[in-house]
């Protein structure tokens, strides 16, 4: 009984959140001298630009605690959309090196997401040099919940029903949710922040320094 009592336990509290990761080194990281970084681009199921940055925030804070120089978020975006830059290239070796030009920088990170019944994050560390890949890490974080992609009103007044508590709560939700439908009108939950910043230090747990 004890035994399904502690099972019972660890159950739910994986159901409210929890959080895992892991990450590889390639060897060539260690010859790239690769000491600046800028996150370019963070994909797949993001509802907004508002996650986007977000969770690009959470790389850069343990990607500054390694030593390495960040170029800042909104930087970035700036500058790349001054030149037109397409973010599908920076893992060709052109695409890479052109990012590398615009940004002032000697790798590039880029985090794709895909939300299910868990979230997964796979993150990659690219040289600008020759486009090759540094370091690859994949997290998954248990958040109670799943991102869900907000393409419009529809989308919105479901979400909005979804958060809403008692029967006016959920009408006064859908409402809302309607009317930021069609926008980045959705952010991260305090729990969904905490386990999805949880999952990426644990993957960049094993990134080296930069290389001296």
């Amino acid at each position: 009984m004890r035994v399904l009592v502690l099972a019972a336990i660890a159950a739910a509290m994986c159901a409210v959140g929890c959080a895992s990761g892991e990450s590889y080194v390639a060897p060539s990281f260690y010859r790239s001298g690769v000491d600046s970084v800028a996150v370019v681009d963070v994909r797949g199921d993001v509802p907004g630009e508002g996650v986007a940055n977000q969770i690009a925030s959470y790389f850069e804070i343990e990607l500054i605690k390694k030593g390495y120089r960040v170029v800042e978020r909104s930087r970035v975006n700036t500058l790349l959309e001054e030149q037109e830059f397409q973010r599908s290239g920076v893992t060709t070796q052109e695409g890479a090196a052109q990012a590398g030009r615009i940004l002032n920088v000697q790798g590039l990170l880029v985090a794709d997401v895909k939300a299910g019944e868990n979230i997964n994050i796979t993150a990659k560390l690219v040289g600008v040099e020759d486009g090759s890949i540094l370091w690859i890490g994949q997290g998954e974080a248990t958040t109670g919940r799943t991102l869900a992609t907000v393409g419009g009103a529809a989308t919105g007044a479901a979400l909005g029903v979804w958060a809403g508590g008692n029967r006016t709560g959920k009408v006064v939700g859908g409402l809302a949710g309607a009317a930021v439908g069609g926008t980045a009108g959705y952010m991260l939950t305090p729990q969904e922040a905490s386990q999805i910043q949880k999952a990426i230090r644990k993957m960049c747990e094993i990134l080296p320094p930069p290389p001296r």
